[in-house]
């Protein structure tokens, strides 16, 4: 495989298993909440792990152009 290959594959598992731990490990919900939510603000890891994809898809175009 080439080195581009190994890096989606990392990538992709790394995302699955992060994807899949914070789904399954989620909290039911309270049953005395009110029905309709309030929308909850970005926090900031919600933003390094948004600029983390940014610039992993950064490295994957970079690596691609440069071939």
């Amino acid at each position: 495989m080439s080195k581009l290959a190994l890096l989606i594959n990392r990538i992709f598992v790394v995302l699955v298993l992060l994807l899949g731990s914070s789904i399954c490990n989620g909290q039911p919900p309270n049953p005395n909440d009110d029905p309709d939510p309030v929308d909850v603000p970005i926090t900031g890891i919600e933003i390094l792990i948004g600029l983390g994809g940014l610039l992993g898809i950064k490295k994957i175009h970079d690596l691609r152009k440069k071939r």
